[in-house]
């Protein structure tokens, strides 16, 4: 597949595909890694958090469980979103790689950014998005 750069892939991504894992989701609606995902769910998408604490105290959000690994979800996912430091994105890649059914992209959030594991994901057959708000283009493009 492709490292997305353009407007228009990036407009198809999101008119295409609706169900988002979302690594490093946090419970504090004044953080990124929440209201990012808030905004989403409100747009009609499915949003599943992954975060290993909220999992471990057994809290949901926006009507789904947080898992604490992509692993564990067992329905098809379209986008995992990453909201990890650049340096921790790599951490993940074991994690998305056994997921039951691959996602179609990997999105890493604005001023987020691993060009090796980008092209490693790619070579597999993921779409990757780089250094991109979905919130933002959400709004921009649709």
């Amino acid at each position: 597949m492709t490292l997305v750069t353009q407007t228009a892939q990036v407009r198809q991504i999101l008119t295409d595909h609706k169900v988002i894992a979302v690594v490093g989701f946090h419970h504090d609606a004044m953080k990124p890694a929440y209201y990012v995902p808030e905004y989403m769910h409100r747009q009609g998408y499915t949003i599943i958090p992954v975060n290993p604490a909220l999992a471990a105290r057994g809290e949901s959000f926006f009507g789904h469980k947080a898992v604490a690994t992509l692993a564990e979800i067992t329905t098809p996912v379209d986008i995992v979103d990453v909201f990890r430091r650049s340096d921790k994105v790599r951490e993940h890649l074991p994690d998305i790689l056994a997921m039951t059914t691959p996602p179609k992209v990997v999105w890493l959030q604005l001023g987020i950014r691993d060009d090796a594991t980008a092209r490693e994901l790619a070579a597999r057959g993921i779409d990757v998005v780089q250094d991109r708000c979905l919130l933002a283009d959400h709004r921009a493009l649709l």
